[in-house]
């Protein structure tokens, strides 16, 4: 008997590595022959390393030019006809309604689309998503619309979005909030000693926060706290809410920040940090930096917006503001740095919430049961 056959079709090879490694390696055990589509940067041996076949892509999130966005449609229609999937398992906007119109018409038995934050779509005030959002909407119900598609969704909000716009039903939509986290990787450490160190980590993005941090850092200085704020990433040149590098580099000479850049090693640098802080205001799925720091036992500041709140429970794991309050963030850093038996219980509740709810075992179990149940079907 032939194995069944998985395509994951993810954009970026590095998003593909850190958040549907652990769901394609458990395909793999499991029995499935496993083929990533992305565009490949520098993971290309890593992802054939673990046995997955890769074809390389190119495909751009941001781009909107008709013909390099006719081209890339061609070529994923060319990789799904020669591949004959059992199963597709697509992450991101151009992915989901590009490789769904490719397994539908090609016949592809059992789709499955992952949206890492839906939320935006219905909630920007500016911007494309708030000009077209009319049409996406239209786009996304036609797209959706058989019978042998699941949706995975993060957080309760975005599958009721969704159900409230008529882009799918509740029978299609299934919540997994988040990708994991693994939990060997990721071990349980006390706080360093030495000046505290405020954290973030992620994308250089305007819409996490970042400039609402770097705000609080200036106003933490002129109160006289004694504390390191620390930000960890790179600017992301495809999403137009990209911090510049000169703009890092300038914060980083002011002196109220350090910039730490790109790390690979998350495990050891979040380990560094005292809390971990994530003033995002933008439409969040469950982000996966927030499962790391509640793993490595960091007690969290985020904002009260769907995705965030599904990880942090406040005054038991950590703090949740309002969004774009730079006084309240500076506020919120003081207290959690006044008071060390809060940060103390509030990791060690973070450790324990994702060891019982958000491991990769627990994500890995259960998309493979949406696989086996599509492929019941087939």
């Amino acid at each position: 008997m032939a194995k069944p056959h998985i395509l994951f079709f993810i954009t970026e090879d590095w998003y593909f590595w850190s958040h549907r490694r652990s769901v394609a390696i458990a395909a793999l055990d499991k029995g499935y022959e496993v083929t990533v589509v992305t565009r490949v940067h520098q993971l290309g041996p890593e992802i054939e390393g673990t046995g997955m076949n890769l074809i390389p892509i190119n495909i751009k999130r941001s781009s909107l030019n008709p013909f390099v966005e006719l081209k890339t449609l061609l070529d994923i229609f060319r990789i799904y006809r020669r591949e004959k999937p059992d199963i597709v398992h697509q992450v991101g906007t151009k992915p989901i309604v590009y490789g769904t119109w490719a397994a539908r018409i090609f016949g592809i038995c059992g789709i499955v689309n992952a949206f890492g934050g839906f939320g935006h779509l219905f909630t920007a005030v500016s911007g494309p998503f708030r000009r077209f959002r009319k049409l996406f909407i239209l786009i996304y119900r036609w797209t959706l619309a058989k019978t042998n598609i699941r949706l995975i969704l993060q957080n309760s909000t975005d599958i009721q979005h969704i159900i409230d716009h008529k882009i799918s039903s509740k029978n299609k939509t299934v919540l997994i909030r988040g990708a994991g986290v693994d939990l060997d990787e990721y071990q349980y450490s006390m706080e360093p000693a030495g000046i505290p160190v405020i954290m973030y980590a992620g994308r250089m993005l305007w819409s996490k926060g970042v400039g609402n941090l770097v705000k609080a850092a200036e106003l933490l200085s002129k109160r006289n706290v004694n504390c390191r704020v620390v930000i960890v990433g790179r600017p992301d040149p495809e999403n137009p809410l990209s911090i510049p590098q000169e703009k890092l580099e300038e914060w980083n000479e002011d002196g109220h920040i350090e910039w730490w850049g790109y790390k690979e090693d998350m495990p050891r640098v979040i380990a560094e940090s005292t809390l971990l802080v994530l003033p995002t205001f933008y439409g969040e799925g469950v982000p996966k930096i927030l499962l790391e720091a509640a793993a490595v036992g960091r007690p969290i500041i985020t904002t009260d917006i769907p995705g965030c709140r599904d990880i942090v429970h406040d005054g038991v794991n950590g703090l949740l503001i309002p969004g774009d309050d730079i006084e309240v963030l500076a506020s919120a850093i003081q207290t959690l740095l006044k008071y060390k038996e809060w940060r103390v219980r509030f990791g060690l509740a973070g450790r324990n919430f994702v060891e019982n709810e958000f491991s990769s075992r627990h994500v890995s179990q259960a998309t493979l049961e949406i696989y086996e149940e599509l492929l019941d079907r087939c």
